[in-house]
């Protein structure tokens, strides 16, 4: 009886062992598989999406211009976004003297947005954005009328776009990615004429690049 006892007892032991061996392993492979980020989280989270906001610089004819984006997106295993975007853009403005005023280039462009991600659960990684729209633009007039400023559309004309681009990403936590990135616009030829002067047809073509803030569940 003894003997049972004891062969009984050595085995619930060996059991509670083996257990606990399979579980630490466990802990371990799904420790291997989370998302790595700068700082520390609990838990797997899920796949989901994300919505973010940009700030870029470019030039547009000639001149310094800012584009304000946003973009909202699902993904896919980690590894693919799509979604869609937005973004405005303004340019510094230039006196013409025989219009007594300052002109702007001003409009913005949007449409389908896909981003793949490679090796998404490192801390750093790489992703490929790719925006396919259309948009507007006009030459808008400034002055001031009764004491405040007002601005008048001399010149309006729309286009179609493709922005390829690159993005080194952090992942800062399990909720906010922070990026850096470039990227390059596409449009169709426009036509507009400021003070009898056609401005050139490619001026939306250029580089851009600035930050971008993601936030979600990646």
């Amino acid at each position: 009886m003894k003997k049972i006892t004891l062969t009984a007892i050595m085995f619930y032991f060996g059991f509670l062992a083996f257990a606990q061996v399979d579980e630490e392993q466990n802990q371990e492979y799904q420790k291997q598989d989370e998302i790595q980020t700068l700082f520390p989280h609990e838990g797997r989270g899920s796949v989901g999406g994300y919505g973010g906001i940009s700030l870029l610089y470019t030039a547009i004819d000639n001149r310094d211009a800012i584009i304000f984006g946003a973009r909202g997106a699902a993904l896919i295993g980690h590894s693919l976004a799509i979604g869609l975007c937005g973004s405005g853009f303004i340019n510094d403005p230039k006196y013409y003297s025989t219009m007594t005023d300052q002109v702007s280039i001003t409009g913005g462009y949007g449409g389908l947005f896909f981003e793949p991600i490679l090796f998404p659960k490192f801390p750093v990684h790489v992703s490929f954005p790719v925006t396919v729209g259309a948009g507007g633009v006009t030459a808008a007039r400034f002055y001031e009328y009764n004491d405040y400023d007002d601005y008048y559309p001399e010149e309006v004309d729309a286009y179609f776009v493709v922005e390829p681009g690159i993005e080194l990403e952090l992942n800062i936590t399990r909720f906010c990615r922070f990026s850096i990135g470039g990227y390059y616009r596409y449009a169709t030829n426009v036509e507009m004429i400021i003070d009898g002067v056609p401005l050139p047809g490619d001026l939306l073509n250029g580089f851009s690049g600035g930050v971008n803030f993601k936030f979600g569940r990646f």
